[in-house]
């Protein structure tokens, strides 16, 4: 009977860590990469201000090519919405809508996964001049999650997961824009 009663107790304080981490642990948390392009800032900001340009340079629409593609509004204006409905579990399903552009210096996006998991997150692009001829372009994420959730966050390495994505797609965007 006191065997069992420890190993009960145990198990109790095993399962109980992470419910206790989770209180300690930052619920939100953000990444960013950064691209020099070889373009005036306002060559830069007009092609990515429409949405369905990501299609050629953003990592996840690259992943499935045969995704469908949904669009609704004014492409580059407050309020439209590119949805996207994907079979394969790494792209899901759900839409991104232009919350806010500040002309030539930045674009808000809200983002809302539908599947394989629920979660509304936001994400932007900013536009700095370095000289006439080169832009600095910073595309970032911040995202949240709730607790207990929060406690993947020890075992998941968001700046190296969505970081690498945003530095392939600002990789392409800067071949694209380069190579007009």
């Amino acid at each position: 009977m006191k065997i069992l009663k420890i190993v009960l107790i145990t198990l109790l304080i095993l399962v109980s860590i992470p419910f206790i981490a989770g209180i300690f642990i930052d619920q939100e948390y953000s990444v960013a990469r950064e691209v020099t392009i070889d373009q005036p800032k306002e060559e830069v900001f007009e092609y990515v201000k429409l949405l369905k340009n990501q299609d050629n340079f953003s990592s996840w629409a690259l992943k499935d090519p045969k995704m469908t593609k949904s669009f609704k509004g004014v492409d580059g204006e407050v309020g439209f919405v590119s949805g996207w409905k994907s079979e394969d579990p790494n792209v899901g399903i759900g839409e991104q809508e232009i919350l806010a552009i500040d002309d030539g210096k930045r674009i808000d996006y809200a983002l809302r996964f539908k599947e394989p998991f629920e979660a509304s997150d936001k994400a932007y692009m900013a536009f700095e001049t370095i000289n006439e001829t080169q832009t600095k372009v910073i595309w970032g994420f911040e995202g949240k999650m709730d607790y207990p959730m929060n406690t993947m966050l020890l075992m998941m390495d968001m700046e190296e997961m969505i970081g690498n994505d945003f530095q392939e797609g600002l990789q392409k965007l800067k071949l694209i824009l380069e190579n007009q």
